[in-house]
């Protein structure tokens, strides 16, 4: 889990040589990220664990914005997480407020999402961090839009190599 999947280069070579005359599945098959390509991408599991390595450091920074305050801010900024009680993981509201913009609640409902298997979501709310959380987090960020990214094309083309063989194997 500690490393990304392997390249999915040959994957889509064989998807372009077997589609050569489906403009569509060509047009799916580039829309391949090319970091996935040569690296491959990583698991939810092994993003999951990544996170919960992530979300303690981000919460020590936590109060720390956009100007790298002084070492006095950072001082208040890890005292502040060591001492505030919180759940690890709560459930999101289907509507964000202000209120819930706080470091702390953002990462708590992206724990939650990544515990329940949705990692687009926690990528929406990791996304909603500013500050020093936000530079913290930006790596895991990155990957996670990779993953989802490359999820989406995969899945786009398994559901239409599915509707080509429904109408393929059609009795008249």
């Amino acid at each position: 889990t500690e490393s990304p999947s392997m390249p999915l280069e040959d994957a889509a070579d064989a998807v372009r040589a077997s589609c050569v005359d489906n403009d569509f599945a060509l047009a799916l098959a580039s829309a391949l990220p090319e970091e996935s390509l040569k690296r491959g991408v990583y698991s939810e599991a092994s993003l999951r664990a990544r996170f919960n390595s992530l979300r303690s450091l981000a919460r020590r920074v936590a109060l720390i914005d956009e100007s790298h305050n002084t070492l006095y801010q950072y001082f208040l900024s890890y005292l502040q997480a060591a001492l505030l009680f919180e759940n690890q993981q709560e459930a999101p509201p289907t509507q964000l407020r202000t209120e819930d913009l706080d470091s702390f609640k953002l990462l708590s409902y992206a724990s939650y999402c990544l515990e329940h298997g949705d990692l687009e979501l926690a990528a929406k709310l990791v996304n909603q961090l500013r500050g020093e959380a936000r530079r913290v987090i930006e790596d895991w960020l990155t990957e996670a839009r990779l993953t989802l990214e490359t999820r989406q094309v995969v899945s786009l083309l398994s559901a239409y190599a599915n509707a080509v063989g429904l109408g393929t194997t059609q009795a008249p």
